[in-house]
């Protein structure tokens, strides 16, 4: 199908998909991308691990006061 086969209300809606797709481009530049199998697993492990690392330290580990 060509643009040129489309309604004026099918055109719009086109151009209302592609224009939100573009926002979220733009806001979120890892929009649509998916995690990779290794970061989930290492994610559900450390969920799983009971071991915690306190707030305070991990602003000094990360140079916030």
């Amino acid at each position: 199908m060509k643009v040129a086969d489309l309604s004026t209300d099918e055109l719009k809606e086109l151009m209302g998909k592609i224009i939100e797709e573009k926002f979220r481009e733009l806001i979120d530049p890892d929009y649509g991308l998916e995690f990779r199998e290794d970061f989930i697993q290492a994610l559900e492990t450390s969920i799983a691990s009971k071991e915690r690392i306190p707030f305070e330290d991990v602003k000094k580990r990360l140079g916030l006061r």
